[in-house]
Parts: structure tokens; sequence; C-alpha cells
């Protein structure tokens, strides 16, 4: 057998091996098995796993090991738009959290839930598609993003949408859903316009 044929076959292996012990549905980078061989070689590996079915291309460079539905053995399951949009997070070390508007839902202060799902970054905007499914990256100002997802960090978020005061009522259902205070509550909100105003 061709040498250059058989070292392709041990890269295959080794990374199929690898490959095994990843929980179905969970997403995996590609650059976490380029040790196993060159660079070429894990693309080709890659490739045949794919034509294979046993991996889905997510993005580039993003890859899924997939899991079947237990009723519908047919039926395979991926990893959702959310979940690939908070791995590349990780990934290039980004923050991520919840866009104003849905923490204003979450905690009351309007009554109408965003139709897209949509995040705030210290990234670049990106756009995450897995099927129907679309999750929005948008990239923010830092001063939006402090204090990430402690209850300081939810209130800043939402209350940055707003050109008024909510009214004490809806803060008082704020400080309730976040578990604090009214006085811890009223505290972080001083903190917080005091932040905005910078």
């Amino acid at each position: 057998m061709d040498r250059s044929v058989c070292y392709r076959k041990t890269v295959l292996q080794k990374i199929e091996n690898k490959i095994k012990h990843i929980k179905r549905g969970a997403l995996f980078s590609i650059r976490n098995y380029y040790h196993l061989g060159s660079e070429s070689s894990v693309h080709k590996a890659f490739g045949k796993l794919i034509q294979d079915g046993l991996i889905f291309r997510m993005q580039r460079g993003i890859y899924c090991r997939p899991k079947q539905l237990k009723s519908i053995p047919s039926i395979i399951i991926l990893a959702s738009a959310n979940q690939l949009a908070h791995f590349c997070a990780k990934e290039k070390n980004s923050k991520l959290f919840p866009q104003g508007m849905e923490e204003a839902y979450k905690l009351g202060f309007q009554t109408q839930m965003p139709v897209n799902m949509v995040y705030w970054t210290n990234n670049m905007n990106r756009e995450f598609k897995v099927g129907n499914q679309i999750v929005l990256v948008k990239k923010v100002e830092d001063k939006l993003l402090k204090w990430g997802n402690k209850p300081a960090g939810k209130l800043l978020r939402a209350l940055s949408t707003f050109t008024r005061r909510p009214s004490d009522e809806k803060l008082k259902e704020a400080f309730s859903r976040l578990q604090l205070s009214e006085d811890e509550g009223h505290k972080l909100i001083i903190n917080i316009y005091k932040h905005l105003r910078l």
C-alpha cells in the first residue's frame, strides 16, 4: 500500500476514535485535531467523516456529532443555532449576552417578547443559522456589556433600551425577578445610570 494512503488512513482512524468519545449533539472545532497529522490530512479525514454521516459541518472549522431521535432514528438532531453562537463566542473568548430588549422582556419592563434571538458582543457582527433557526450577534459598546450576567448586567442592558426611567412599579417587579431587595435594586439603578452617562 502507498505510504501516503496508509498515513491518511492512520490519521482518519485517530480522528474517528477521538470523535467517538464526543457526546452526540455536541460541537467541536477542527483545530483540536491538527496535532494528529498534517493540516491537509486532517481536512481530508474530516471530509471523509462528513461523507459517512459521522459528523456535520456547522460552519467553517466547527462541526457537530449528530444525534438520532430515539423514536425515529432516521431523524438527525444537530446543535441549535443558539448553541453554535455560544460555542463560537467561547472559542474566540468573546463576550456574549442577551440583547437589551430580551432582558427588558425577562425583567417585566415590556410584555412583547422579541421576535428574533439577538445577542450583544464585543466581537464582530455575525449570523448563525441552523435549519430554520437564526441567531444574530451584534457588536455593541463595551460599556453595555459590563457586569455580564450578574443582576447589574441584566438591568444595565434592559435599561439601556429606554429613553426614560421605568416606573417604580416596573422596577419593583424587575428587582423581584432578580431576587434583589428594593434597597439593593435602587443602589444598582443609581450605579447603572451613572455608568450609562459615561
